[in-house]
């Protein structure tokens, strides 16, 4: 590991613990905080994030201002149930309705910076069970409270059914031994392709987002290129349980991930984007090839309708 990033570890890794809520209150001074969480067919679990998050952050202590869940084509009551719990419900296909949607959690992210308003920015998985408001409090801790941190990505335990630590398997076969080997500056991030991250808004706005899986490594790199390593921190915040994948949606993640690490390491094309799996069929093995995401969404601050809303 780099002499660097070991300094970095001791002076911007966290614990939830170390930023008592009432600090952070006293710290806000007028920074507004926008929470949002990109939703598709998440009714059994995104009503009691809502709850918690607005109990714990918003009545009990004033620290979000803003709650937006962003449904990207829920076929299930995501929405109703969201919005029943407090929540703000905004369907991805009504923002920016000139720009054709393109299917991905990177689309509905890039999407958010349109219908938020937020100096800082909390994104928040919608399929999080036994969630706690650590997540979002920890998270934007260091940003209200250290004028230098401009993007902080939560850390935590994440066990697989009831073995612990066994989660995150494209984060240790893929991730985690690309950034080594590209970008050793961000080895010390534990979960560097969580769900949950906060930043400010005028960094945001600046990046281009992948609009597919590879949006949290994408976001990552391109944020230590553009503030490097020492705005960057992370949190931890516990334990983090939520739906796991299967195997083949794994692999066709993985491939975007690599997409994603690809376009950086080169700004090249990939001679053939897409990713042919197997499944056993009545007569063996059948082919089924996946495109794999290649688009990517501009910064924000080069759309005219987000220019327009800054200068009204």
């Amino acid at each position: 590991m780099l002499d660097e990033v070991e300094r970095w570890l001791a002076t911007r890794s966290w614990s939830a613990a170390d930023r008592p809520l009432s600090a952070l209150v006293a710290a806000k001074r007028g920074t507004t905080v926008s929470v949002v969480l990109p939703a598709l067919d998440e009714e059994a679990t995104v009503g009691e994030i809502v709850r918690v998050i607005r109990r714990e952050l918003m009545e009990r202590v004033p620290l979000v201002d803003e709650l937006v869940v962003v449904d990207s084509g829920s076929t299930d009551r995501t929405g109703e149930v969201a919005a029943a719990a407090g929540a703000r419900v905004v369907h991805r296909d009504e923002v920016l309705p000139r720009i054709p949607v393109l299917p991905g959690k990177g689309e509905v992210l890039w999407r958010s910076l349109m219908v938020t308003r937020g100096d800082v920015v909390c994104f928040v998985d919608a399929d999080l069970r036994d969630f706690s408001a650590d997540f979002v409090s920890g998270i934007v801790g260091p940003l209200l409270t250290d004028p230098q941190v401009q993007f902080v990505k939560a850390m935590y335990d994440r066990p697989l059914g009831e073995t612990a630590g066994q989660g995150g398997r494209v984060t240790e076969l893929v991730a985690r031994p690309l950034l080594n080997l590209h970008w050793p500056q961000l080895a010390g991030f534990v979960q560097p392709l969580g769900g949950e991250y906060a930043a400010r808004r005028s960094l945001l706005e600046r990046l281009p987002f992948p609009v597919g899986y590879g949006v949290e490594l994408g976001l990552l790199v391109d944020a230590l290129h553009t503030v490097g390593l020492d705005a960057l921190a992370q949190v931890d915040v516990g334990t983090r349980k939520h739906r796991h994948q299967d195997g083949q949606a794994l692999g066709r993640m993985a491939a975007a991930i690599y997409r994603t690490a690809q376009l950086r390491l080169s700004r090249g094309h990939l001679v053939r984007p897409s990713l042919t799996q197997f499944e056993r069929g009545e007569d063996g093995f059948v082919p089924r090839t996946h495109p794999v995401d290649t688009e990517e969404r501009p910064p924000m601050r080069e759309i005219d309708e987000y220019a327009a809303r800054r200068a009204a």
